[in-house]
């Protein structure tokens, strides 16, 4: 018998999974009951008030993935452009495999439901400020200015959520590889 804490994460997983690659509107709650292999029953015991607050737990799975994918590649790297271009060039491999289904990290559930729910809306925007703060962090640690920090933190992590869409809508991380590759000049010190 699965243990409630590992039923509890099997469900975020299995619906951080399905929302990645079908968006919230695209995935029922029968199908996570399915992917996860546990039974309803527990779906509305961990999760009382429903989809979205699974959504919302999913999100916060998702974005903590995402930062500690982030967090290795930093802590490995310590130059921010080599950083930044390895995070990015990683992200293309893993994108450009055939077989991979990775979906986007949270682009589509965030775009699905920025008028319609508060809540998932505001879950997306702390997962999206939560890596852009990597980003910043790195860029300071660097040398670089606050205010050059924040400001190229928004626009690598637009980026990357593009280029991720451009990879993902054609089978293919060149999309992601062009962006890591003009990364350089955008991290130019001012």
């Amino acid at each position: 018998m699965v243990d409630k804490k590992n039923s509890r994460d099997t469900l975020i997983e299995a619906a951080s999974r399905l929302f990645r690659l079908r968006g919230y509107y695209g995935v029922g709650l029968n199908e996570i009951i399915e992917e996860s292999g546990i039974p309803k029953g527990s779906l509305y015991y961990y999760f009382p008030k429903g989809k979205e607050e699974l959504a919302i737990e999913a999100i916060n799975h998702t974005k903590e993935m995402v930062i500690s994918k982030i967090q290795e590649v930093f802590e490995r790297i310590e130059d921010p452009i080599e950083a930044m271009q390895a995070l990015i060039y990683q992200l293309s491999e893993v994108i450009g495999e055939s077989d991979h289904k990775l979906g986007m990290p949270i682009g589509t559930i965030a775009s699905e439901n920025y008028s319609t729910s508060e809540p998932i809306r505001i879950a997306c925007q702390l997962a999206f400020e939560d890596w852009q703060s990597l980003y910043k962090k790195k860029l300071i640690s660097s040398g670089y200015s606050e205010k050059q920090s924040k400001e190229v933190s928004i626009i690598v992590n637009a980026l990357i959520e593009g280029g991720i869409l451009l990879s993902i809508t054609s089978k293919s991380g060149k999309p992601l590889q062009v962006i890591a590759e003009q990364m350089p000049l955008l991290l130019i010190k001012k």
